[in-house]
Parts: C-alpha cells; sequence; structure tokens
C-alpha cells in the first residue's frame, strides 16, 4: 500500500479541477502535505474543505504565466515557507484546438508558457539541491497521447506535450546521480473541462468512439493512481519514462 507522511511536501499544479484536483485529493488522503496551486481560488478552498486531512492542504492561488521570469522566486518563496519538496506533479495546462490556419504567434506562445515552459522553470528550480529532498525526490508530469498520436486541429498542442515528454527523458538522465526521479503520464481522453471542450468542438463522444477506447473515456482518478504512484517511494527503480493511459488499445 502506498502511504505518505506528513512532513514529505508536494506541489500539484492545476490543482482545482480534472487531474490535478484528483491528485492532490489522493496525496492528501495517503498522508502526504500538499501545496496546491491554481488561478481559481474557491475551487481550490472546495478542494480543501473535501479533502480527508484539510491541516496537510495548503492552497496558494498563482496564475503560473503572469510572471513566468519569477518562477524560480516563486518556487524559493515557497520552500521558505514549507521547507524542501518531496516532489511536484505538473498538472496544468491548456489545450489549443485549432487547425493551422488559425494559429498564430500569440496562440503558441499562450500554449507553450503552460504547457511547457512554466513546467521546465519550475522543475529546474526544484532541482536546486536547496529546494528539494534530495534521494527520493520524483516529479510527475502530465503530457498527453497527443505527443505520440497526433489528433486533427492539435498541432500546437501536440508539440507542447511531445516537447514536455522529450525534456522528461533528457532531464531524468542529468540528475539520476542525485536520486532524483522523473516521469511524464500520457492520458488518452479522460473526462475533463479540456475533453468536454474538443468533443463538443468535433462532434465526438465517449459512445461514437467505443472501438478506439475499449474501455471507455477515462475518470481523472485513473491518472491521479498513476501519478501518485510514480511520485511515492513504490516506484524508486522507474525513472525517464513516459506512461500512456489509453483505455486498453489505442496504441
Amino acid at each position: 500500500m502506498m502511504l505518505f507522511s506528513s512532513d514529505q511536501f508536494y506541489i500539484v499544479t492545476g490543482a482545482s479541477s480534472g487531474i490535478g484536483e484528483q491528485t492532490a485529493l489522493l496525496l492528501n488522503e495517503l498522508g502526504a502535505s500538499v501545496v496546491a496551486i491554481a488561478r481559481n481560488k474557491v475551487r481550490l478552498e472546495h478542494l480543501k474543505q473535501k479533502c480527508k486531512y484539510p491541516e496537510n492542504m495548503y492552497i496558494e492561488v498563482k496564475d503560473l504565466t503572469s510572471e513566468i521570469t519569477e518562477i524560480s522566486s516563486f518556487i524559493k518563496s515557497l520552500c521558505k515557507k514549507f521547507g524542501k519538496f518531496s516532489g511536484m506533479a505538473y498538472c496544468a495546462g491548456v489545450s489549443c484546438v485549432k487547425p493551422l490556419q488559425l494559429v498564430d504567434y500569440g496562440v503558441m506562445q499562450d500554449a507553450f508558457n503552460i504547457n511547457y515552459f512554466v513546467p521546465m522553470l519550475m522543475t529546474k528550480a526544484l532541482l536546486d539541491r536547496r529546494n528539494n529532498k534530495g534521494n527520493g525526490t520524483s516529479l510527475v508530469f502530465v503530457s498527453s497521447l497527443d505527443a505520440q498520436i497526433c489528433t486533427r486541429g492539435q498541432s500546437v498542442y501536440s508539440g507542447t506535450k511531445a516537447a514536455l515528454s522529450a525534456s522528461v527523458k533528457a532531464i531524468s538522465k542529468e540528475v539520476s546521480g542525485a536520486g532524483i526521479r522523473l516521469n511524464s503520464v500520457l492520458p488518452s481522453m479522460i473526462k475533463t473541462q479540456m475533453t468536454e471542450d474538443y468533443s463538443k468542438l468535433y462532434n465526438v463522444s465517449e459512445e461514437l468512439q467505443k472501438d478506439k477506447y475499449p474501455w471507455g473515456w477515462g475518470e481523472p482518478l485513473d491518472v491521479a493512481n498513476l501519478i501518485v504512484f510514480l511520485l511515492s517511494d513504490k516506484s524508486k527503480f522507474i525513472s525517464g519514462q513516459n506512461y500512456i493511459i489509453d483505455s486498453g488499445g489505442v496504441i
């Protein structure tokens, strides 16, 4: 059984909804202390109210893209407040469902900011040995199946997630000597707001895609279970991997 202690602090971004919310709740339920980061204060407060151990759930209202060049200072401030971190689950992200003809530099910049630049800068800051607990520290990133199986209208989104997955593998080799692990998860269709927006735009549904997703579309908790396993010491022999979560047969 996976168990954590309250002196293990984990950052969870995108914690106000979807995969991030479920990851924060599960970590908290298993005993860890969670620093939940998102832009929506009301949803974060609701997260704290419904978690099992509210005294171990700390909320930080923050737009991570507002001051990207100050990410290092932000992480340093969190360390001063909570101490060194045992890991991070980077679950924040945005979709970019547009055919290439409707994409401009601004659209690409916005998508890469939150899906790639912010997680890389947060990783750089957390890999500073003054900010992490050293051996056993684990960082997990939510990428996407679109990093490998690209769908229409997702040229920019697929690019951001492919870059993230590739960088995770590269960085894992740089820090393996310190006992720090990095992995990413690549979900297929998960029942989140992002999936709902995509399904409405392209008129797809779980029912219409039974042949593609034999077990249906996933729930956020399905992904959170794997994220938390990869954060735990139960996965201490695993690093530099991109795990596909695809309902039993997309790839």
